[in-house]
C-alpha cells in the first residue's frame, strides 16, 4: 500500500513538472501575501479598536460612579472629581491606546449625572482615522438618614 502511494505521488509530481507548473508556486506566493498582511493587519486594528473602546467604556463608567456619589453632597465639585476619575482609569488601562481623550460631564437632568469620553484610536492603516465614544450615566445618590431629613 506504501508502494502504491509512493507511484502515485511520484506521477503526480512528474506530470505537473511535464505540464510546466514550475513557477506556479511563487506567483501564488507574490499574490498571496499581501493578502495575508492585510488580513493579519486587520485582525491587529481590529483588537485595537475593541480595546480601546474597552478602556473609554470602563473610564466613563469610573467616572460616572464618582459623579452619582459626589453630586449631592459636593453640587459644584464632583464635575473635575469625575473628569480625574475617568482619565485616570484612562492613564492606568491604555494610555498610548486611547488617543487625546476629551473627557466631558453630561449636564444633570431629572437627578442624573455622567460622564462622556471621545478619543482617537491608534491605526496600523496610514490614512485611517478612528475614534471610539462612552457615555455612563445614573441617577445621583442620595443618603436619607432613617426618619426623613
Amino acid at each position: 500500500m506504501r508502494d502504491g502511494l509512493r507511484a502515485l505521488v511520484r506521477r503526480r509530481v512528474e506530470a505537473a513538472s511535464a505540464r510546466g507548473d514550475s513557477g506556479m508556486t511563487a506567483i501564488e506566493f507574490v499574490l498571496l501575501t499581501p493578502v495575508l498582511f492585510f488580513m493579519i493587519f486587520a485582525t491587529v486594528q481590529f483588537g485595537l479598536y475593541f480595546f480601546a473602546d474597552h478602556v473609554a467604556q470602563a473610564a466613563a463608567q469610573a467616572g460616572a460612579r464618582k459623579a452619582r456619589a459626589m453630586a449631592d453632597e459636593q453640587p459644584g465639585a464632583w464635575r473635575g472629581e469625575a473628569r480625574d476619575q475617568a482619565s485616570s482609569y484612562i492613564a492606568q488601562l491604555g494610555p498610548k491606546l486611547v488617543l487625546a481623550p476629551d473627557v466631558q460631564t453630561v449636564e444633570p437632568k431629572a437627578n442624573t449625572v455622567g460622564v462622556e469620553i471621545t478619543a482617537k484610536v491608534p491605526t496600523v492603516f496610514p490614512g485611517l482615522h478612528l475614534t471610539v465614544h462612552a457615555r455612563s450615566q445614573g441617577p445621583v445618590e442620595r443618603f436619607v438618614r432613617e426618619g426623613g431629613n
